[in-house]
């Protein structure tokens, strides 16, 4: 395929900009949709008998989660991908107008945000966390939808029919023509990691009684996002260096995995 044939990314990250960096960026609607969707979808699950938090601990428990998110997002970024940065220029941590947020980070700071909340309204940790799990994937989905919108995080080089020449994933002044086209791995990782995740997890808290196994749903969560995280680092370039020879990414899923195993057999002992 000639470069004419293949679709070219200049997609405007503002929504509405009204100076150079300030305005309403695409990715930060994106959060704020998906921690929307997570306050519906846990209204609905009080509201027909999954749970039984009041308004305010429904309130004071998204709230929790959205600190954590954002935090341990943020954090896990400056740490598991920007270190040596971090280190000389702690600084950047708040420089959140440049991007630069870690799902795996985030996985950390809901751990502890849901801790918390266990705590202070005296839930079981685990039973609380397999009623949090199914609010994550809409947040996912959009999120990597506002990547793919930001021209970030693209893929490796290919000749799809599907690939998308990304500008700038080449140096600046590069010619057109030495523009490569690539997968749009952004939009692979919302399929994998938000739609699949999120019809999956809808389905087994309303259709099957995953809720007497305390922990179980959480597990499997973690399980297949971070299955379906490795599936989707094989179309995406590294956008930091490697460790052990594996992206970041699938590096650091393997704790997932590990963790999400095992929830499921311990929730196999416990009634």
């Amino acid at each position: 395929m000639s470069k004419t044939d293949y679709w070219v990314h200049r997609m405007d990250p503002f929504l509405f900009q009204f100076t150079e960096n300030f305005g309403i960026r695409y990715y930060g609607l994106a959060y704020a949709l998906g921690f929307l969707a997570g306050m519906w979808l846990l209204h609905l699950f009080c509201k027909y008998g999954k749970a039984t938090l009041t308004p305010e601990e429904q309130s004071f428990t998204i709230t929790a989660m959205m600190i954590g998110v954002l935090l341990g997002g943020r954090l896990g970024y400056s740490l598991f991908y920007a270190l040596e940065e971090t280190l000389h220029r702690p600084w950047v941590i708040f420089q959140i107008w440049k991007g630069g947020m870690a799902s795996h980070g985030g996985f950390i700071g809901v751990f502890v945000a849901c801790w918390w909340v266990a705590k202070k309204l005296k839930l079981s940790f685990l039973q609380l966390g397999d009623l949090l799990c199914p609010l994550v994937p809409p947040g996912i989905m959009l999120g990597r939808i506002a990547n793919f919108i930001n021209g970030e995080l693209w893929g490796k080089i290919s000749n799809v029919s599907w690939a998308v020449i990304f500008p700038q994933s080449s140096m600046p002044g590069t010619p057109f023509e030495q523009i490569a086209a690539r997968h749009p791995s952004q939009l692979y990782e919302a399929g994998l990691e938000g739609v699949l995740l999120l019809i999956y997890s809808q389905w087994r808290l309303w259709k099957t009684n995953v809720l007497i196994q305390p922990g179980r749903l959480t597990g499997e969560f973690l399980m297949i996002y971070a299955i379906a995280r490795i599936l989707g680092e094989q179309f995406r370039e590294p956008d930091a260096p490697l460790i052990m020879d594996l992206s970041r990414g699938i590096f650091y899923s393997f704790f997932l995995l590990a963790g999400g195993l095992y929830l499921i057999l311990r929730s196999r002992k416990t009634p």
